[in-house]
């Protein structure tokens, strides 16, 4: 890890978190388009029922993560850490729409940088757990 990253982390108060695979089967993020760890912002879309959970992993086969951080928490649920992913929890009240922000810092091929990933998420019927498993494109 480059020196530059780990004072870019530290300035940002990021801390660090082991890298895992979450696996479980896909689909509570909509329109999830890849980021490339390029000091890009990229927004993401999820719809989940009140109450429910979804587990996301962020690695593409392509790079290796050192780090996420919530830079911003959402309000109408929970985003834990889990690995090199994160899990999202509804309130058991949750309605209408919500929103969160990632931080991701590590290394796509040989190049390190981080990305930010803008969360909104929509409220689904019913309550359910819902996965997304990590991808490898």
């Amino acid at each position: 890890m480059s020196s530059y990253i780990v004072r870019a982390a530290m300035a940002l108060g990021l801390g660090v978190v082991a890298t895992t695979s979450a696996g479980a089967s896909p689909s509570c993020l909509r329109d999830q388009k890849p980021y490339k760890l390029d000091f890009d912002t990229i927004e993401w879309s999820m719809s989940i029922a009140p109450g429910a959970e979804c587990l996301q992993g962020l690695r593409w086969s392509t790079m290796q993560i050192y780090w996420v951080n919530v830079a911003k928490q959402p309000k109408g649920g929970e985003v834990v850490i889990v690995g090199s992913g994160f899990r999202y929890i509804a309130k058991p009240d949750f309605s209408g729409t919500d929103k969160f922000t990632l931080t991701v810092v590590g290394k796509n091929r040989r190049t390190e940088g981080a990305s930010t990933l803008e969360v909104t998420v929509s409220r689904t019927g019913g309550r359910q757990v819902l996965a997304a498993a990590t991808h490898a494109q």
